[in-house]
């Protein structure tokens, strides 16, 4: 059987994956990082045509969602490197906004806050390393500010993309800028599996992180709140959280730690949902969650899977999350071809189908654009159609509303042209986004 893993967004970094047949397996996400496209030096300025009524077959009666991640940690997809100038990273912002048009998509969800750190000039945390190669350096200019605008040029909707705990992809703290809030607070910091991570635990961790996201939300006429996969790490082999101290002043009532841990990101879900409904601009507030809640041998209620479980692993119950209310949307990573013996892509359609069915929940399914073509993916994935058929299938289930593709460098170059298969196959034309 093959591993289950998560989508590999960290470029030059070894990722664990995970089979629960195994108990635990190991892979590496790709390294490579090619260069972006050469960007038009003028913004595209035209406004596309939408269909009169952008209904999607079998689906609800709104407009179709059409999305892409756009990572900025590690310079995954923007900007190519660090230290370009503030004239080069527009440059290249503007082309991957382009491109998004030209491919028909209506959403781009930017990574704002990689690690605990900021695309905009946040009050609460520094400027991230990504933009000028020194964590905490002005780089002369607003990316936040200018993709809003830019996005909102082109038709398109901005949603700003939080890590919540990420606080780096190392394990120093002395490599973090001199004002960084981990350093002034040592102890909401946890080392693990060679990062640094906010404790989840601590109350005033939750709050401090809310407070950070929600900053932008306030600034800028932002779209939606996006969040990703990431609450609790994955787990690490032999190596445990050690969260022993919040849990022994914050656990008392809770039957283990495990259901401590997923009440903290109960938590801060539903605040921080509760939090953007206070503000004036009110965006949407969506998830991408890992695509499996947990595998139907250890839940009856779960999917015909064998794989990694967010319920247990991450201690992320994004089913509760949806019957509750707490996000508009939802985007589940099905990174995985159809027929894949661990996590079949069209059994785990039919599953988030039947979740959100009945509920005012977005579903939108998450798709893995960066497979198409690599060498070191299954053969189902050298085939340019593979992902075309993903929506082919996708378009039976009532509550499916669309599509979003990692990420946007591939949106870019599309290797075998598995995009261009989409667009052809699926796009006839432009819509609006759903909202």
């Amino acid at each position: 059987m093959g591993s289950i893993g998560r989508r590999g967004f960290v470029a030059g970094t070894a990722l664990t994956v995970f089979s629960a047949a195994a108990g635990s397996a190991s892979a590496s996400a790709s390294t490579q990082t090619s260069a972006l496209p050469q960007a038009s030096a003028s913004p595209q300025e035209r406004q596309p045509e939408a269909e009169p009524d952008p209904v999607r077959k079998g689906a609800r009666a709104e407009p179709e969602f059409r999305g892409m991640w756009l990572a900025t940690v590690a310079n995954r997809d923007w900007p190519s490197r660090p230290g370009l100038t503030p004239a080069q990273q527009r440059t290249e912002l503007l082309a991957h906004l382009d491109k998004a048009v030209e491919r028909r998509l209506n959403t781009v969800i930017l990574q704002v806050r990689p690690s605990a750190d900021a695309l905009w000039p946040s009050p609460h945390e520094p400027w991230s390393e990504c933009l000028t190669g020194v964590q905490g350096r002005d780089p002369g200019w607003d990316p936040l500010g200018t993709a809003v605008a830019e996005a909102h040029a082109r038709s398109l909707e901005l949603h700003a993309w939080f890590n919540p705990y990420r606080v780096a992809r190392h394990a120093d703290p002395g490599r973090l800028s001199a004002a960084h809030p981990a350093r002034r607070h040592p102890d909401w910091i946890v080392p693990y599996g060679g990062q640094l991570y906010y404790n989840p635990g601590l109350p005033e961790v939750r709050r401090f992180v809310q407070d950070a996201m929600l900053d932008a939300v306030r600034r800028y006429d932002i779209d939606g709140v996006h969040w990703d996969d990431y609450f609790y790490p994955y787990p690490v082999d032999g190596e445990a959280f050690d969260d022993d101290e919040a849990y022994a002043r914050y656990g008392g009532g809770f039957r283990d730690r495990a259901s401590w841990r997923r009440n903290n990101i109960d938590l801060l879900v539903s605040e921080t949902a509760a939090r953007i409904k206070e503000t004036a601009g009110r965006p949407r507030f969506g998830i991408s969650p890992f695509g499996v809640w947990r595998n139907a041998g250890t839940d009856p209620e779960g999917s015909d899977t064998q794989s990694a479980q967010t319920y247990d692993d991450l201690y992320a119950d994004t089913r509760k999350w949806i019957r509750e209310g707490w996000i508009d949307y939802v985007i589940p990573q099905l990174y995985w071809n159809i027929g894949f013996a661990a996590a079949d892509y069209a059994k785990l359609v039919p599953w988030w189908d039947e979740t959100v069915r009945g509920t005012d929940v977005g579903l939108y399914i998450g798709e893995a654009l960066y497979k198409c073509g690599d060498p070191a993916q299954p053969a189902a994935w050298q085939d340019p159609k593979e992902l075309s058929r993903h929506l082919t299938l996708a378009d039976r289930y009532p509550t499916v509303g669309g599509h979003c593709y990692f990420s946007a460098r591939e949106v870019a170059s599309d290797r075998i042209g598995a995009m261009a298969a989409v667009v052809a196959d699926h796009y006839p034309t432009w819509v609006r986004p759903p909202r």
